[in-house]
């Protein structure tokens, strides 16, 4: 029988892995932070990046903000040489930036008049989406690249369909071009009503961290929804609870998908290049399936990531990153850019044969 010898490692230092925050973090840029005042309430505004360059503009989901939905994968370390070439204007709705104050609509979220008789109503998605024009204007952004997430989405399809000029492409995570169903609508609801009474419940709780990831992730990544718990009690419930009201009362897009050339002409969609990304896990997985299908297929990426749930901005940001410069490169952007070491090979590999063939692939990662 062999002998088995002895070995004595030294000289290793064993270090656990710092968890993840949303402190300030030092490779964040954020050269200003603004309040823009609209026709629909004021918009709280961080921007990251040298304004001379070309924009990306940002619009988080519901009970997220500019911190918590974008700042983990706009510091990932794969997305610094992107991030050179471009500006990011991070936009927050009234109310859900940190530390935001306490608004007072004129009506409360159940429709009850509000006795201090203030004049602030809080906009719907169709006005959200206006409110983006301000920002364009104020900053005198041209043309940007819209990036959004959930609740996101839907603005900026709603900016894109109005204001086609100025919107170069989109990312969407997790969008929805319909109005709610009645499960959502229902559980929403509820939430609502708790909210806006300031009480975070264990069922709003549930329900939004359900919403951000999915029950797979919840199980699986302990550690990164035990941070966005910690997150939750920080939220102002009442603002959130109208947040979440315009978000439920939105109404359908409008947008189709026509194949036939002539027809085509007088047809609502996107008429700009557009990247969906989802989950495989996510909860969001069948409406954003029913969004790619009523976008046209030649303009449209489809990209569904395995081993993911409801956040691909925090479960998968390597993956993201590469698709995302993949998607760039694609219009003629930044195309010295090389796939980092530390990203998958096979995300470069299934994506770019998709973009090297033909427009609207599903494509798996």
């Amino acid at each position: 029988m062999e002998k088995l010898t002895e070995i004595e490692f030294t000289g290793i230092n064993v270090q656990d892995k710092e968890p993840r925050n949303f402190s300030n973090n030092a490779s964040s840029i954020l050269i200003q932070e603004d309040d823009i005042e609209t026709p629909f309430g004021n918009l709280h505004v961080a921007i990251q990046g040298d304004r001379s360059k070309l924009a990306i503009l940002t619009f988080h989901d519901i009970g997220l903000n500019n911190i918590t939905c974008f700042q983990g994968f706009f510091n990932f370390t794969d997305m610094q040489p992107i991030l050179r070439h471009f500006c990011v204007y991070h936009v927050n709705a009234p109310g859900q930036e940190d530390g935001a104050l306490h608004l007072r609509p004129e009506q409360d979220a159940l429709g009850n008049p509000d006795s201090l008789g203030n004049s602030f109503t809080y906009p719907t998605m169709d006005q959200l989406g206006e409110a983006i024009h301000s920002v364009v204007n104020h900053y005198k952004i041209k043309r940007f690249i819209g990036f959004g997430v959930g609740a996101g989405v839907n603005v900026l399809c709603r900016y894109a369909l109005n204001h086609p000029e100025h919107v170069d492409s989109l990312v969407l995570i997790n969008g929805s071009a319909d109005k709610a169903g009645w499960v959502e609508w229902g559980y929403q609801k509820l939430n609502s009503w708790y909210l806006w009474r300031g009480n975070m419940t264990t069922f709003t709780e549930d329900y939004l961290l359900w919403h951000w990831f999915g029950s797979k992730t919840q199980w699986e990544n302990y550690d990164l929804t035990t941070v966005y718990k910690e997150y939750i009690k920080s939220i102002n419930p009442q603002n959130l609870s109208l947040l979440i009201e315009s978000y439920l009362a939105r109404t359908p897009l409008g947008i189709e998908r026509e194949l036939d050339p002539v027809r085509r002409i007088g047809t609502k969609t996107l008429t700009c290049q557009t990247l969906l990304i989802v989950g495989d896990d996510s909860p969001h997985l069948d409406e954003t399936v029913e969004l790619n299908g009523k976008l046209d297929p030649e303009k449209t990426d489809f990209l569904k990531i395995q081993d993911c749930g409801g956040m691909p901005l925090e479960e998968q940001p390597g993956k993201v990153c590469e698709a995302f410069r993949l998607f760039l490169q694609g219009m003629g952007y930044v195309p010295t850019l090389r796939q980092s070491t530390s990203t998958v090979s096979q995300v470069a590999k299934n994506y770019q044969q998709q973009l090297d063939d033909f427009r609207g692939t599903n494509t798996v990662c």
